[in-house]
């Protein structure tokens, strides 16, 4: 009696056969090819083996280990972060609700992320840590790229420029102008003789062609810009506008006060102050109320901005109290 297949094996062929035969391929060969193929496993599909190879200490102090993880699962979040960025910039029929959808999930991310940041406040031996970041000098989590990229993914380039440094620079500026006067440079420039730090200039080498490229491809791009281009009905929507608040303040406040309030944990020992491991300028840095750093100072009222994360810094510091 000859094999007969059932009818959905036989609709899955079919619909092969459409994909394959207009392309000049031979489906038969591609079937034979999966014959031979290995069952995927899980951890073939995600690299497991070599994921968890990749926590090299320099240190023999336990908790650098925690360190080191807690950054990758960082980046692998800012990584998450921007394939949302791109498909809002890559979408040429954007529609509000599907930028809420991406919105949504981006500020997922950054919840989660803030959420987490406890990891880093509480989930370390202060004494193992004051003894391990010396070993990791210039190194910085301030040297995070794909922090700039969703910096600049997020808005237009001059609402990164410092703060003193926007009206000299005029409407005309060009993006190396801009660059040039980003504001995360305070955050890594010495107080007191204003040179820049090893870590800055060590990032500058590496990165700054690829963070002018990427400016000037999101340009247009950005989700301002894109925000922008949205019909008056829908930029009016309050659900949109909920969500780019909520961006503007997980970025530029609860995620780097989640960082002033671990350094205040393990580098304010009053009367000293100890260094960042990279130099950076971190009490003055850090703070949202001194960067001034908005993404979107349309959508805040003029009180808002002029008490831009005010309350969170007094919150964050009664917590440590």
């Amino acid at each position: 009696m000859p094999h007969t297949f059932k009818p959905e094996v036989l609709e899955q062929l079919k619909q092969l056969e459409k994909k394959y035969v207009p392309l000049g391929q031979d489906l038969a060969a591609y079937l034979e090819g999966l014959y031979h193929t290995e069952f995927l496993n899980y951890w073939d599909y995600i690299h497991l083996d070599t994921l968890l190879s990749l926590q090299n200490p320099r240190t023999s102090l336990p908790d650098e280990k925690i360190f080191i993880m807690y950054h990758q699962i960082t980046e692998l979040y800012f990584k998450l972060c921007l394939e949302e960025y791109r498909q809002i910039a890559d979408d040429k029929q954007l529609t509000a609700e599907w930028l809420m959808r991406r919105l949504k999930r981006i500020n997922r991310y950054f919840d989660n992320l803030i959420n987490s940041f406890e990891v880093m406040v509480d989930g370390m031996d202060p004494q193992q840590f004051l003894h391990f970041r010396m070993a990791l000098m210039p190194a910085s989590g301030f040297q995070s790229v794909q922090y700039r990229l969703i910096e600049i993914a997020s808005t237009d380039l001059r609402n990164l420029v410092d703060k003193a440094k926007r009206a000299a620079l005029g409407l005309q500026s060009t993006h190396e102008e801009m660059m040039g006067c980003i504001y995360w440079k305070e955050g890594a420039t010495e107080v007191a003789s204003g040179a820049k730090t090893l870590t800055l200039l060590r990032f500058e080498e590496k990165y700054t062609q690829q963070l002018i490229q990427f400016a000037k491809e999101y340009q247009d791009k950005n989700v301002w810009a894109v925000y922008k281009r949205l019909p008056e009905t829908d930029r009016q929507n309050p659900r949109l506008i909920k969500l780019l608040r909520e961006l503007d303040i997980n970025v530029n406040v609860n995620w780097p006060l989640m960082h002033y309030k671990s350094a205040v944990r393990y580098l304010q020992h009053d009367p000293e102050v100890l260094a960042a491991t990279g130099g950076t300028n971190w009490q003055k840095y850090l703070p949202p109320r001194f960067q001034k750093r908005i993404f979107y100072p349309e959508l805040w009222s003029e009180q808002e901005v002029a008490e831009w994360g005010k309350g969170w810094v007094h919150k964050v510091l009664d917590e440590l109290e």
